[in-house]
């Protein structure tokens, strides 16, 4: 399934993507919250639909916003340097051990909301990426046990004010959490949808021109290994977000590097996830 959410911010209305259309399941009872995951809601949502999904109304989607995908979120858990080609272009060590970070939740936005420059920002960059949503607790998972933890994928623009980020004398997390800076959509695609998140093309165009264009099996660490990696060091809830790193093309690594600016429009896909775009805007 293609879990989606639709309406006005903090008010998205839970629905589902089937067949190129958008159905709004508002009658299921249910939003794609901490209950619906920790209850088995797939299985519970699979069983509705197949009685109801034909009195379903659908939704215009091209006057309705989207939401993010998935309402639950107790952190974002994000792979710095995942990808051989952006720790070449960034200049750094292929890394022994994945490097993590935490991006603030209060950055989630929806897949086509504006990003906002933050105050006293002035190396704003993009990061198309595929993230990892988690279906159960998930603590000491072996490698082998690690699909049966996963609920799904969506794309995840980890959006990074590199000043706050590199300059600022701390952890990487000053300059990943600012509002609005991690989109995430435009749906969630269950598990079973994507048979090998670790061999998918994922791209990313700043004003039309393509800067970002990778695919996951560039990875130094697959997603089975960074979920069992990172569930050493913490329980992992259900809803939670592992972000897995992004290829070359970011604007820190162009010559001379390039960063956003209000005006600027990103659209970002990957395969079988979709696409999204993002305006950028000053803050004020």
């Amino acid at each position: 399934m293609k879990l989606i959410r639709f309406g006005e911010s903090g008010k998205e209305k839970p629905g589902i993507l089937q067949n190129g259309e958008v159905l709004s399941i508002e009658k299921f009872g249910q939003d794609y919250d901490a209950d619906f995951l920790n209850n088995d809601g797939l299985s519970s949502l699979k069983s509705w639909l197949h009685s109801n999904a034909s009195h379903c109304p659908v939704v215009d989607v091209s006057n309705t916003r989207l939401g993010p995908p998935i309402k639950s979120v107790s952190k974002i858990i994000c792979v710095g340097l995942n990808y051989r080609s952006h720790a070449a272009e960034s200049d750094m060590e292929i890394p022994s051990e994945p490097v993590l970070f935490f991006k603030s939740t209060t950055a989630i936005i929806g897949p086509n909301d504006p990003v906002i420059l933050p105050k006293g920002g002035y190396k704003t960059d993009w990061e198309v990426e595929l993230a990892v949503v988690i279906g159960k607790r998930t603590s000491y998972v072996p490698i082998e046990n690690v699909e049966d933890h996963i609920l799904g994928y969506t794309i995840h623009n980890d959006i990074s004010e590199r000043s706050f980020q590199l300059e600022r004398s701390g952890q990487w997390v000053k300059g990943k959490s600012c509002d609005t800076f991690a989109p995430i959509g435009p749906y969630l695609a269950t598990a079973d949808e994507i048979p090998n998140p670790n061999n998918l093309e994922l791209w990313l165009r700043l004003n039309g021109k393509k800067v970002q264009n990778g695919n996951t099996s560039d990875f130094i660490f697959n997603v089975h290994f960074v979920i069992h990696y990172i569930s050493q060091f913490m329980t992992l809830l259900p809803g939670d977000i592992i972000s897995t790193g992004t290829p070359s093309g970011v604007g820190f690594g162009l010559k001379p590097p390039k960063y956003l600016k209000a005006g600027d429009q990103m659209e970002l896909g990957i395969e079988h996830l979709g696409t999204m775009k993002q305006r950028v805007i000053s803050f004020r």
